[in-house]
């Protein structure tokens, strides 16, 4: 077997594992039926969440938000970070620990946060 042929090999089996990975992604409407609103803190607990997974926050446009903090501003509820605001925004997690809140004034502190790991 050439180099290239084992280098091609090689990226065929990267594609198909890489494609099972995408495929095995879970898509989490925030908050269930509820959708992204106050009171949603709690939302996250007993999941398990994974690289790839997406995170859907559905909500009326103009009435709430998503801002994509630090750690430190979501223990503060600083809205400091990338806003989203479409009403139907969708995050696609890598690993890590993530931490949302709503950017409008008292919401965060009434329960409108989330942080969530993906492994």
């Amino acid at each position: 077997m050439s180099g290239k042929q084992g280098s091609a090999i090689l990226w065929a089996i990267f594609m198909v594992l890489f494609t099972i990975q995408i495929t095995n992604a879970a898509i989490y409407n925030v908050g269930d039926g509820n959708g992204w609103t106050l009171g949603v803190s709690n939302w996250p607990n007993g999941k398990n969440f994974k690289t790839g997974d997406v995170l859907v926050f559905k909500y009326p446009k103009g009435i709430h938000n998503v801002v994509i903090v630090n750690k430190a501003n979501y223990g503060t509820c600083k809205a400091s970070g990338k806003t989203l605001s479409s009403g139907n925004d969708r995050v696609t997690l890598g690993k890590g620990t993530y931490y949302f809140i709503c950017g409008i004034p008292g919401h965060c502190n009434g329960g409108q946060k989330i942080s969530v790991t993906a492994n």
